[in-house]
């Protein structure tokens, strides 16, 4: 009888895409987690594009085009708390302790948590862009660059999720990391340039929202979708080079997190 020989990179692909897979078909038997995903940030587009939306004057471009970036960079930062809310919540209930019997690797379930979300940050990007084009919003670029735009914004997602797979196994409570979360991602969703122009903030905010990362992903969705028109860009390195600034900061995210991420998870599935 032949004996099949499977590398342990292969087993860890294999691994990974089984908890991948029962994490897909959880949301599949759990519709509303998706709707409820995709709720908030539908809500942002009609109360700022139909609401505020004519009290709010941005230089060079409309404010719909300028919005929905803001939008995009928002759903996708607030889809990557799933990842700490889900592994809170896999802890409380004790599947962790059976994920141990098994002869898995240790990132596995990581690997397929990040996995997950990652699909679930698409299809929210898919009906935020059909919201979009709904009210007004249109991409003005290159098929090529929309792409990059998309990608840039679901590999910014994926990475920041395994910041949030780590506050989950930290703090082992869903209610907590949702509160936590929460008080982290306002400010950096709302103290940048995702809903108004940063040159409109007062001296201190304005500083925060040109170095926050949010504001230069955001730049950089506007950049690569052609939302940009002739609205003047801050002269400051972070908003002159946007896909730059966010490319490294998912670098650095992935090299800090990820090792920290698979350590915790070792020694709470060891403890």
């Amino acid at each position: 009888m032949p004996v099949v020989v499977t590398s342990p990179v292969a087993i860890w692909f294999e691994d990974g895409w089984t908890v991948t897979k029962r994490n897909l078909t959880k949301i599949k038997r759990s519709p509303d987690m998706l709707v409820f995903a995709v709720l908030q940030p539908i809500m942002f587009v009609l109360l700022f594009s139909q609401v505020y939306g004519g009290a709010i004057q941005v230089r060079g471009t409309d404010y719909t085009q300028f919005l929905m970036a803001g939008i995009f960079a928002q759903t996708v930062v607030f889809g990557a708390t799933f990842s700490g809310s889900a592994m809170a919540q896999d802890l409380k209930e004790g599947l962790v302790d059976r994920f141990r019997t098994l002869p898995m690797s240790s990132s596995a379930v990581l690997v397929g948590r990040t996995n997950s979300d990652l699909v679930l940050n698409a299809i929210s990007m898919v009906i935020m862009m059909l919201t979009g084009l709904a009210v007004g919003w249109r991409v003005q670029s290159a098929p090529h660059e929309f792409l990059a735009g998309i990608g840039l914004l679901l590999l910014f997602s994926y990475a920041f999720s395994w910041v949030m797979a780590l506050l989950g196994m930290s703090v082992r409570t869903p209610e907590v990391i949702n509160n936590a979360s929460f008080m982290v991602l306002f400010p950096l969703t709302f103290i940048s340039n995702a809903f108004v122009p940063s040159d409109t903030m007062p001296l201190v905010l304005r500083v925060f929202a040109e170095w926050n990362p949010v504001s230069s992903l955001v730049q950089a969705a506007r950049e690569l979708f052609g939302n940009v028109g002739t609205a003047p860009v801050p002269d400051v390195w972070t908003m002159q080079h946007p896909v730059a600034t966010v490319l490294v900061g998912i670098a650095v995210l992935l090299v800090v997190f990820v090792p920290l991420a698979v350590r915790k998870y070792t020694r709470i599935s060891a403890g």
